[in-house]
């Protein structure tokens, strides 16, 4: 069972575990497109500098999110898409949850009025959280991308913050 856990930002010294976590998430197959952990510089710069998160289980880091801007444009500057992976020693525990609940407030302290997530339909326990955190479902992308040589749909989820952007 789950330690205490502890959030605090990432950093780069955390690339070597979170980049772990990372390919761990790729060998799933239904976490994501990616075939390959980018290097630190290519992850860092295609990440927002904020809303970046360390999910720690007794000193070790056990998950990571963070958010990627949807668009360049200003009209979309509050708009970003939300990444959580968990290590496989610590899934099942309600990390990533807790992750996505504490990535959450961290976009609202930066403005951000809402989250989109695309998520391959069989990875049914990310679309349990998004649903409980109130993401809802708003449709799908068929055959979006290949994964593995085969097509693959992803479900999008959106969660509109209840904070930032009310009027």
């Amino acid at each position: 069972m789950t330690g205490n856990i502890k959030f605090r930002p990432l950093k780069a010294r955390d690339w070597e575990a979170v980049s772990k976590i990372y390919r761990q998430g790729i060998e799933t197959g239904i976490a994501t497109f990616e075939q390959a952990v980018p290097d630190w510089k290519g992850w860092n710069k295609s990440h927002m500098k904020s809303c970046r998160l360390i999910a720690e289980v007794d000193n070790e880091i056990a998950g990571w999110g963070a958010l990627t801007a949807v668009s360049s444009r200003c009209v979309y500057a509050g708009v970003a898409e939300v990444s959580v992976y968990v290590s496989k020693d610590h899934r099942g525990q309600k990390i990533g949850s807790k992750l996505l609940e504490q990535l959450i407030q961290a976009s609202e302290k930066e403005g951000i009025w809402t989250l989109e997530a695309g998520i391959i339909p069989e990875n049914k326990s990310s679309i349990k959280i998004h649903e409980v955190l109130g993401f809802r479902k708003i449709g799908y992308r068929e055959k979006i991308g290949r994964l593995n040589g085969k097509w693959q749909d992803t479900v999008l989820y959106e969660r509109r913050s209840k904070i930032v952007g009310k009027d």
